[in-house]
């Protein structure tokens, strides 16, 4: 049988949940199993190097502790932005309200983060997290491992 090792492309079915058994993301749910590549970053470190040395056909539990999976949070990422840069940064008729998760590009401009809305002034200032959302929380990963190449 094949096992996983760095670099290993994966086919898994996985959910990731977080506090209180709230699901962030579930394949199992959504009847497609995931693709991808250790190492590309697409999976949180903590939980790629759990994934190696499993075997193809294998379905486990992955618990994490309290900040391994998406590190602690840390309070100078939630931050203020002012609504100039806001407008030129996207739509400027945008309504920002709490919860709201917006993309923003890196400044590079080749890839992209998100933050999640906080707090929305008078002024149209809008204060971001942009810590990972399940960042300083435990976690769980399952995963049924379907194809490892």
């Amino acid at each position: 049988m094949t096992h996983v090792q760095e670099g290993s492309f994966l086919t898994l079915h996985y959910r990731l949940s977080g506090p209180q058994g709230k699901v962030v993301i579930d394949t199992f749910e959504q009847g497609q199993p995931a693709t991808l590549s250790l190492g590309a970053g697409e999976l949180s470190p903590a939980i790629e190097q759990r994934l190696i040395g499993l075997e193809e056909g294998t379905t486990t539990v992955i618990d994490l502790a309290a900040g391994e999976a998406f590190g602690e949070r840390q309070p100078e990422m939630v931050q203020w932005v002012a609504r100039k840069l806001l407008n030129e940064l996207g739509d400027p008729h945008e309504k920002y309200t709490a919860g709201d998760v917006v993309q923003f590009p890196t400044p590079d401009g080749l890839g992209q983060y998100a933050g999640s809305v906080v707090e929305v002034r008078e002024d149209g200032a809008v204060l971001f997290d942009f810590n990972h959302p399940l960042a300083g929380q435990p976690v769980k990963f399952e995963v049924q491992l379907i194809g490892v190449l």
